[in-house]
């Protein structure tokens, strides 16, 4: 699978796990992502009085797989709450839940902080929009993605 094909889904996602790969390699970082699903199950969400509001609560869906992406490089990357995380008209991007912007205030605040882009003159921003996080990774590698079982946590 690659990083085009997710850039095609739909729906909901959680961040699972991110952590730098010291071991792979220095510089390289891991991002654990799980799919959701919207849940059978009706909740009460608030009851005020006498108007009871429901929702169906969105979980993780257990029958898929782990999404791993596996940047061996990177220049930057940020998590922000998505309470916090405000839409801007000035940016431009493809995708949905798994994005890559051609203009963005983040590439903009690299490119004015490092050197970065004097050495790598390509530099990707990618952005993967969770439940509760934005991930932001500024890097001039695409990255590898795999499947990983969730039982076995092998890869797929």
């Amino acid at each position: 699978m690659k990083y085009h094909d997710l850039m095609k889904w739909q729906g909901n996602i959680l961040l699972k796990e991110i952590a730098e790969d010291v071991a792979l390699d220095e510089g390289a970082l891991k991002i654990k992502i799980e799919r959701c699903k919207v849940s059978d199950k009706t909740v009460s969400v608030i009851e005020f009085d006498d108007v009871v509001i429901e929702a169906n609560p969105i979980e993780v869906d257990s029958e898929l797989p782990i999404i791993e992406l596996e940047f061996s490089s990177y220049v930057s990357y940020s998590v922000i709450n998505e309470s916090f995380a405000p839409f801007q008209d000035y940016e431009v991007y493809e995708g949905s839940l798994f994005r890559i912007y051609s203009k963005s205030r983040y590439l903009d605040f690299i490119k004015l902080r490092t050197f970065a882009v004097d050495i790598f003159p390509d530099l990707v921003h990618y952005q993967i929009p969770c439940l509760n996080h934005i991930i932001d990774i500024i890097s001039n590698e695409v990255p590898i993605v795999t499947e990983i079982n969730r039982y076995t946590m092998k890869r797929m």
